[in-house]
């Protein structure tokens, strides 16, 4: 990036569909870049709340089986958790296609405030001492439709700020996001349980709840919406087209009732593939998510068993693996100009952490704590290259031709068939598991090989892309060149029309 956007007076094309935040109007005027980063953090808060509040299920599922009839059964947890994943994705769909035309503010704070109540809704059956399994399959049912208006939302936003050839890291240090909600809600809902299991509902839904408001008065969804014009282009092959420029810019002089549906984003290059990859992926990582504390305290680690609390509270070392991954996974599908083969060379390596980490993570705490963080590295690495960079670029395509919106109709697709997927592996994993973690293990294995082989059509296209680069690379080395200002031509198929 070098000069920021210069300001430009409002236009009723802008597709900001209101004035300002409120809090924002009240604050001295911030530079473009003061904006983006309160972008970054504020989105980032976001859907780190929304994790956070995803992870008391899992948290309180020994207390719920050893205490709290009709859960005595973990097929029965299981339900509640498909319950919940089923609405969200199914949710997905129809969020994504309104956030394509709502006020992405408003839609956001409206969902994660109205979700916190619905997260709280199942911790109030313990205070009002329910045992009904039709009270918290409900409320599970509205927590899902209700969190699934989150996604869409902040990929589109900070694609709206964020575009060019360096997204892929950006959006892979942004997506650690995820990881750090896994881990506070781990670590809350833990801390509560102390004081009775409805807690580790109520906390989070509480705080989630606050976070919207904090959305609702501060964040931008757009840089229009404060005063400034189409965020600055990284150009990224000599063949980029105004077209992608203005789409990816946040598609200033169109009117946002022009989104596009979902049959046309499903007919964008790269969308069908990517989402069949995602669903496998993300059973694999959303087994981990409802199921780490329940396996850990189960599992003699060391020669002892752990208290439901101290599961909890170890489970979150996964997702510090899946932090790295994250980043990783994004640096590297940068590097070499290929998304798709960086996230089937990741779910081919974690198939082999899997099995290391049944076979060999009893044996001690320490061996345990390495094993399941490679483990989440290798899963969480193309879950989130996939739902963040990859649905971006996808999202922003030359095949629209700047003349539509599609970043949140291309996530909800994405990431709402992913989610069918995490609905998926839970309910498995709840029936599956009566004959023993190893058939949860060799399941878990399959999918993600599934995973990796339905991106083969696409890595046998960057592969030779990556060489020619590469060679490129080393020609220009010889000859004493930096290479700067040299551009390959070789990019992202992801990018390109097929």
């Amino acid at each position: 990036m070098t000069n920021p956007p210069a300001p430009v007076m409002h236009s009723p094309e802008r597709p900001c569909l209101s004035e300002g935040p409120i809090g924002l109007r009240a604050l001295p005027a911030l530079s473009y870049n003061a904006h983006r980063a309160l972008v970054l953090g504020l989105t980032f808060l976001a859907y780190a709340l929304y994790h956070a509040s995803r992870k008391p299920p899992s948290i309180v599922k020994r207390e719920l089986a050893r205490a709290w009839p009709p859960f005595a059964d973990p097929a029965l947890l299981g339900a509640t958790d498909v319950a919940f994943l089923t609405s969200y994705s199914l949710g997905m769909f129809v969020a994504g296609h309104l956030g394509d035309r709502l006020d992405l503010r408003r839609f956001l704070a409206f969902g994660m405030v109205a979700g916190g109540a619905a997260v709280a809704l199942f911790g109030a059956g313990y205070f009002l001492g329910l045992h009904s399994l039709a009270f918290y399959v409900f409320a599970q049912v509205i927590a899902g439709l209700l969190q699934s208006t989150g996604w869409p939302s902040v990929v589109a936003i900070v694609g709206n700020w964020f575009c060019g050839r360096r997204r892929g890291l950006i959006m892979g240090v942004w997506n650690a996001h995820t990881s750090v909600g896994n881990i506070t809600g781990s670590l809350v809902a833990a801390a509560m349980l102390g004081y009775g299991w409805g807690w580790s509902f109520v906390v989070p839904g509480g705080l989630i709840a606050l976070g919207g408001a904090l959305v609702f008065f501060f964040l931008a969804p757009y840089p229009q919406c404060v005063g400034f014009g189409p965020a600055p282009i990284e150009p990224v092959t000599e063949e980029s087209t105004d077209g992608e420029d203005s789409s990816a810019a946040g598609g200033a002089g169109k009117d946002r009732r022009d989104a596009v549906g979902i049959l046309k984003a499903l007919a964008i290059p790269g969308v069908v593939i990517f989402a069949l990859c995602l669903f496998f992926a993300k059973l694999v990582a959303y087994t981990f998510l409802y199921w780490l504390p329940f396996y850990l305290s189960q599992t003699a680690i060391g020669g002892e068993h752990m208290s439901a609390a101290s599961a909890g509270y170890l489970s979150v070392l996964f997702d510090v693996g899946g932090i790295i991954g994250g980043i990783l996974a994004g640096f590297i599908s940068d590097q070499l100009n290929a998304r798709a083969t960086t996230a089937a060379v990741f779910m081919y390596l974690a198939i082999p952490s899997l099995f290391l980490f049944h076979a060999y993570g009893s044996i001690s705490k320490a061996i345990n704590i390495g094993l399941m963080m490679i483990s989440g590295l290798f899963v969480n690495g193309p879950y989130a290259l996939i739902t963040t960079a990859v649905s971006a670029d996808l999202g922003t395509h030359k095949s629209l031709k700047g003349d539509s919106r599609a970043l949140a109709t291309v996530t909800a697709i994405i990431d709402g068939t992913g989610s069918l997927g995490a609905a998926l592996g839970p309910f498995l994993t709840g029936f599956i598991s009566r004959r023993g973690w190893d058939s949860v293990f060799v399941m878990l294995a399959l999918c993600a090989f599934v995973a990796a082989v339905s991106l083969s059509s696409h890595v046998k296209t960057e592969i030779p892309q990556i060489i020619q680069k590469w060679r490129n690379r080393s020609t220009n080395m010889r000859n004493g060149s930096t290479g700067k200002g040299t551009n390959s031509g070789v990019q992202p198929l992801l990018v390109e029309e097929s």
